[in-house]
């Protein structure tokens, strides 16, 4: 047998197996939905969101802390996404997490958010976006209160709030 079988069988082997690894989890993983996402141009977020709005929702920035301007709200309804009104989260989910910015324990439904892992500033997060625009909305955490144990840190400047009909 010529000595590069020795190393082609193995890695062709692995490769099969990482293949078939990833189609198992793609059957056992529920997906998310199939919805279509709103895509724009930079110029045309720009042209609809403040200054900081589209720093923060388009280039991953944040607010500083105790700025926000539902960091403190206590009124009842829903918070929907700056940049397409997506529903996001409840305000029945809302806690003081004294960290200076909104904080949930759990979005409006599973399907409102997608998170993704965040390395910037030498750290490992979980950052979570839009899942209708991918608009950056915060972090989540796992220091959060009961139920989910989770904190959904969220830029006020990245939610709109709307109050009950």
């Amino acid at each position: 047998m010529n000595k590069l079988h020795y190393f082609i069988v193995p890695a062709l082997l692995l490769s099969l197996n990482a293949c078939s690894q990833q189609a198992r989890e793609k059957t056992i993983t529920p997906q998310k939905s199939m919805t279509q996402k709103l895509v724009k141009t930079d110029a045309e977020w720009k042209a609809q969101l403040s200054d900081q709005a589209y720093n923060v929702t388009r280039k991953k920035g944040t607010e500083r802390p105790f700025t926000g301007e539902y960091e403190q709200s206590k009124e009842k309804g829903i918070y929907t996404c700056v940049c397409c009104g997506n529903e996001l989260f409840a305000s029945d989910t809302k806690f003081d997490s004294g960290t200076g910015w909104p904080s949930f324990y759990a979005p409006l439904k599973p399907e409102s958010v997608d998170e993704h892992t965040d390395k910037e500033l030498g750290m490992s997060r979980t950052e979570v976006v839009c899942s209708q625009c991918d608009a950056h909305l915060g972090h989540v955490f796992d220091d959060g209160p009961k139920p989910t144990g989770l904190r959904y840190c969220m830029n006020s400047v990245a939610l709109k709030f709307k109050r009950p009909q």
